[in-house]
Parts: structure tokens; sequence; C-alpha cells
């Protein structure tokens, strides 16, 4: 009988899952012994388990084992419509209740201009029109105090496209990628396909440490390195002036290239841009998803001069040059004035989320800025983060655990991190109330009891 490849035996341990037959808490056998039952070989089995945590069924830890994460999520139409069955504390997709009427005005506008409906059909440049290019500077450059330049901007068809494009053109299969020791997922991805070697940076309460990039620079002698200087994903904080600075002229004395990913940003207009500060050594990496809705999207990089010619090749290479229908609706949106109406509204409402958050569970030593959509949770001694992750599903609540997160296996924070923008706000406040509940709880003990 031939073996099941990794792929399928994942979709088998998903499907019990579904099925029920196994529960947010049950812990999987160790990987030797699902070899020996499976018949497959060691290896296979390691692929099993790294394939199930990449779709985040299952989460581990080193000396723990591995443990099933979610329970199966119920159907429903729309991230704008949670049922009473789960609420989604897991993924980010900010929504405001007249985004929709305001989207779909200004793209029926669009198409009754000949002349802007024309250029949606035209053969799409990763470089844009000069129009996009000029509203697009006068759009992502609004409360930063600085003016984005024209000559350098460059269109993905979203913000992970345009990650992917800045890392494959700046670090090479087997160099070295330098990246904060929490992370966002996707860069782990990615680099894990591009053959890139991840090397986790410390942090503070301000974000990397100067002092730890300097070293790892002497030590490693980094290829480029992955920021996210504001609203930090996923911790929520932002660089000081100071500390933007001295990271700055790090970056300009040791010729580091840095990839600054500024997608979370716009929900805090008071804070500048690390690529206003070294402009020849930080690639601008920008979104509307975020501001927009998660299947209206432009990716947006701003390049420095030397690496102009690299990152259009990159973008082309790689099939993530936006389309231009993509180019066309966006720049509609953001000429006519609706992504400014939505993002003002979304603004409002992350802080009102926020203070809901810190209502219940500002008491556990919430961390993040006031202004973002997801802030981070240190769980108390009495629990672990795998269980907790756990005992949250069986209250048909997905929280994300740090080992999503983290670069290396072996120091993962014992916290979560909670999203805030896919239920409405007042089932928002019913499920914090119910997480706050759980902590009150405690012990690693309660999420496997019936």
């Amino acid at each position: 009988m031939q073996l099941a490849n990794y792929i399928e035996l994942a979709d088998e341990i998903v499907g019990e899952i579904r099925a029920g037959r196994l529960r947010p808490g049950d812990r999987l056998p160790p990987q030797r012994e699902f070899a020996h039952a499976r018949g497959i070989a060691a290896s296979t089995a390691q692929r099993v388990y790294a394939e199930l945590t990449k779709r985040g069924v299952v989460s581990g830890e080193v000396g723990r084992g591995t443990f099933v994460r979610l329970a199966a999520r119920a159907a429903r139409p729309a991230l704008t419509e949670p049922t009473s069955l789960w609420v989604d504390l897991d993924l980010n997709f900010p929504t405001v209740p007249d985004q929709q009427a305001l989207l779909s005005a200004s793209l029926a506008e669009l198409m009754r201009r000949p002349d802007e409906c024309g250029r949606a059909f035209a053969p799409a440049s990763a470089r844009g029109t000069r129009s996009l290019c000029s509203i697009a500077s006068g759009f992502f450059s609004t409360g930063r105090g600085w003016q984005l330049p024209t000559d350098c901007m460059y269109f993905a068809g979203n913000g992970k496209q345009a990650i992917a494009a800045a890392l494959a053109a700046t670090v090479r299969p087997g160099e070295t990628l330098g990246v904060e020791a929490l992370t966002y997922p996707f860069v782990k991805s990615i680099a894990q396909q591009l053959g890139i070697r991840l090397l986790p940076l410390p942090l503070d309460e301000e974000g990397i440490v100067p002092a730890a990039l300097i070293e790892a620079h002497g030590d490693a002698g980094l290829n480029a390195v992955y920021l996210q200087p504001n609203l930090h994903n996923p911790l929520g904080i932002s660089m000081s002036e100071i500390r933007r600075l001295e990271i700055a002229e790090i970056l300009s004395t040791e010729r580091i290239v840095a990839i600054e990913d500024a997608i979370y940003a716009f929900l805090d207009a008071d804070l500048s841009s690390l690529r206003s500060l070294a402009p020849e050594q930080v690639i601008l990496v920008d979104s509307l998803s975020k501001r927009l809705a998660p299947g209206f999207t432009l990716g947006l990089m701003v390049v420095p001069r030397d690496l102009r010619d690299g990152i259009e090749r990159s973008l082309h290479t790689g099939a993530w040059v936006a389309s231009s229908l993509a180019q066309t609706a966006c720049a509609r949106v953001m000429a006519d004035g609706t992504a400014a109406k939505i993002v003002d509204a979304k603004r409002l409402d992350a802080a009102a989320r926020q203070e809901v958050a810190r209502r219940w569970l500002g008491r556990f030593g919430l961390i993040g800025n006031r202004k973002s959509y997801h802030c981070w949770l240190p769980l108390p001694h009495s629990w672990r983060a795998d269980a907790f992750v756990a005992a949250a599903a069986r209250r048909n609540i997905a929280v994300t655990p740090a080992s999503a997160f983290a670069v290396a296996p072996g120091h993962v924070p014992n916290a979560v991190r909670v999203a805030l923008s896919a239920p409405p706000i007042d089932a928002l406040s019913d499920a914090l109330e119910i997480v706050a509940s759980i902590l009150d709880g405690g012990g690693d003990a309660l999420p496997f009891s019936e």
C-alpha cells in the first residue's frame, strides 16, 4: 500500500479535529510515536506537525508537546457577521459600518468615467502611472510631516507581496535577514520558501535594541533587516523618536538595508517613518488592506535609488505587480476622499476597542498602543500559552499564541495576542469578559477537564 504524503496526513488530522474526535487542548502523540503508529519516517512526521502548526490548528512548546489549538470554525458569510458560535480574536480584518457603501459609491463613479476606466484594463506597470504616484504620495504621507517621493514608488498586489518582493530583492538564498524576536508570521513563512535564514534580534519596550543590531551585524553580517517601528505586530509598541534616530544612524553607518513594515502605522497619525530618517537605506512597505478591506488592496513600496532595478525585477519575476484594475480602483478611492473617511472611522473604532480591552484585561498587564487593533497579553504563571489558547477555544474564542510570532522556538514568551477588529464591539466586550474569567480561573489543568 502506498504511504500517504505529509499533506494528506495533515488533512486527516484536521478532519479529526473537525469531526470532534480531537478537541482543543488534546495533546498529540510525540512525533516518534506518531511516525511508528502511521508507519512513516520520523522526518515525515516532523513535516506533518510543521504543516499543522503552519495551518494554525495546533501549537507546541519545547518540553511540553503539541496540542490542538482550535476547534473547527463555524461557517459564516463574512468577517463582519460573526455568529454566537465563534468569536475571532485571532485575525485582524478591521471593518466599519459604512465602508462597503462608501467603496461601492466610489467604484460606481469610476465606471462612469471612461478615461479612468480605460486605464483599468491597460497592461500593468510596477511603477504605476504618474497620477497614481502623485495620489499615493499625498495619501500615504498624511500626518507624518514628510512627503513620499513619487519617483521611487512601486506597486504590488498587497502588502504581503510587497514584503516578499523586498526580501527576494535584498537577501539571496542562504543569506541572513535580521528580524525582531517576535515578528509577523508571514515573514517566517516567506523566508523559509526563499531559503533565507532568520536571525532574531532582542526587543525591549520600544522595539529592537540598537546595541543588539550592531552586534548581530558584526557577528553575522546581516544582508537586511525587517522591522516594524510603528504599532508592532504582535506587541503593538512603537519606537520613540530617540530610538528611531538611533536605529536610523546604525542603518546609515553600517550600510544595512531595512525593510520597514508600516501597514498598521496609519492608525497613529502622530508617528513618523524610519525611512524619513534614512531614505537611502530603508524600503518602506505599506498597504491599503487594513485601511480599506482585505479584498480591496494595493501594496506600496518606496525604494532607495540603488535598489530600484532589483525591486522592479523582483516584482515582475514573482508576478507580484498590482493589476491595472487594482491600481486604478485604489487611486480613485484615495483621490476622492473615500479612503480618508474610512481611515478616520477606523482610527476611532480602534481606540474604542482598546478601551473595551483595557476595561476587561487591563489588570492583567495588557501591552500595546491605545490606537492599535491588537494587544499583547502576558499570561500569569498559573497559565501556559498553549493551555490558555485551548481553554479560550473551548469557550469558542480564538486568540493567537506567542509561538506563532516567535522566531526562535526555544524562546517563546508566555503570552497571547488578542486581535480586536473582527467582532461587533458588544460581542468583543462579551468575549473579553470571558477571557478575563478564564484568566481568573487559572491553572494548566482547567482546559483539559470535561
